[in-house]
């Protein structure tokens, strides 16, 4: 004998999964990623959040739609009875049309006002380094240490960014070989290298720590090995790895 859903059911169904939603709103995880640790954190964490907001939301709604037909018809297809079977539904169609046209214009909007705001070029910077992408390694200059203060990393022994704590650096990013992509995936930060191209990219780091990087982009047999390691340091650690920089050149 088929059994008959229940009212409590169905409100249990519906509701749920909007309950644990709007619950867990009061503080939304980073979802991987820490709250501030960079000024472009503090740009792109809230985008991060709200795309998958509204992907829940979406697959909540799918999985009620799809669910809908399997519970609650249950009885009726059990005795026999079909729904109504039609050509098409015209209402339908076009709701399933413009609906995730609207969720991709909403997420692409707000994705290209983060992006202006985090490519930002300005003139407040107070330190700029410049990032070299190298088959298959890393090249850092420090203009304030003079034209010889360059760190080139190896395959073998990677390099390490030194980033001053709360100061706006500009990274001047380019490439002398193929494609690489210049990526702190704790700082939320991705730029391509490209060869003949110069990027810049300016943010501030707002912890102390040392954080991974590495390419991003497939740019050869070793690109697996292109890492290097970023260091946030004081700004007076910052001036007297400038100073050993000069020393080590002389």
């Amino acid at each position: 004998m088929p059994v008959k859903p229940t009212r409590p059911l169905l409100r249990a169904l519906l509701f749920a999964p909007l309950t644990l939603l709007l619950t867990g709103c009061a503080k939304v995880s980073g979802l991987g990623f820490e709250e501030g640790l960079t000024s472009v954190n503090d740009i792109s964490l809230s985008l991060w959040q709200g795309a998958w907001i509204a992907g829940a939301v979406v697959g909540v709604f799918t999985l009620i739609l799809i669910l809908w037909p399997a519970v609650f018809h249950r009885a009726k297809a059990s005795k026999g009875e079909f729904p109504k079977q039609t050509q098409y539904n015209v209402p339908v169609e076009i709701a399933y049309t413009i609906i995730p046209f609207i969720i991709v214009a909403v997420l692409f909007y707000f994705t290209a006002v983060k992006e202006t705001k985090i490519v930002e070029k300005t003139t407040s910077y107070t330190h700029e380094i410049k990032v070299e992408g190298i088959q298959w390694s890393w090249q850092f200059a420090y203009p304030e240490g003079g034209p010889k203060a360059v760190v080139t990393g190896t395959p073998a022994q990677p390099p390490t960014l030194y980033v001053p704590l709360g100061e706006k650096v500009r990274y001047t990013i380019t490439s002398n070989d193929v494609v690489h992509g210049f990526w702190i995936p704790a700082f939320m930060i991705q730029m391509q290298n490209l060869p003949g191209v110069t990027n810049y990219l300016e943010f501030t780091a707002n912890k102390l720590g040392t954080y991974p990087g590495r390419c991003n982009i497939l740019c050869g047999r070793n690109h697996a090995q292109m890492i290097f390691s970023v260091k946030v340091v004081t700004p007076d650690e910052y001036k007297t790895y400038l100073e050993t920089l000069k020393a080590s050149a002389a």
